[in-house]
């Protein structure tokens, strides 16, 4: 069954088990995201639920977003998403989807934004080996040779020195310790790309899990 929600990163901690099992975790706020739109096939071509998360001022939005909420009387909410999931027909304009919709042992697979960490030499960005460190070696972290003289140019892919993170990437197959529907929290063993408060999209995993 496809089920995904959008939620925040809000650190990470340990879950002992009842064996007495300390279980690294991140602690992760799912929801409640209200439905803003649904999406059809007659008039968009596909089926899919655009939801809202996380209050907003009214002042930080647009006008033309701002309106899609005042239309159906809904408060202003700063991040807006498409998801898709199973049963679409039972949700409306205004309903919630609550972390609820998951249960502990459920498998899933966590998006967000990488943490950034700036310009990067090769030896971090890529784990090249290093020269020797030896006094008189004179090449110790730098990239070496950029390639042949021949083309006169570098070639598009080689790994180099540059911008490491600040991307999006997908940890797969994650596991969910425990639900706190009251609280709207989930702990997910391991972890998950961001920094705190970083937006998170939480979906089935494609895996399967075992």
């Amino acid at each position: 069954m496809k089920k995904a929600i959008l939620g925040r990163k809000l650190g990470m901690t340990q879950y002992f088990t009842e064996k007495g099992e300390a279980v690294p975790v991140t602690v992760i706020e799912a929801g409640p995201c209200v439905v803003v739109q649904k999406k059809t096939v007659e008039n968009d071509g596909y089926e899919a639920l655009k939801v809202g998360f996380v209050d907003v001022k009214e002042n930080r939005l647009t006008k033309p977003l701002l309106g899609q909420f005042k239309k159906y009387q809904l408060k202003p909410k700063k991040y807006i998403r498409e998801i898709k999931i199973d049963e679409m027909d039972k949700y409306n304009v205004g309903d919630e989807i609550k972390v609820d919709i998951f249960k502990p042992g459920d498998r899933v697979d966590v998006t967000g934004i990488s943490i950034g960490k700036g310009f990067a030499g090769g030896v971090k960005r890529w784990n090249f080996n290093r020269g020797p460190m030896s006094h008189g070696s004179m090449y110790h972290r730098r990239p070496g040779s950029g390639g042949a003289t021949d083309p006169e140019r570098v070639f598009k892919g080689k790994r180099m020195p540059g911008h490491l993170g600040h991307e999006r990437v997908t940890v797969q197959n994650l596991e969910i310790v425990k639900v706190d529907p009251e609280r709207n929290i989930m702990l997910v063993k391991g972890s998950v790309p961001g920094i705190k408060k970083s937006l998170l999209y939480i979906k089935s995993t494609v895996k399967g899990g075992k």
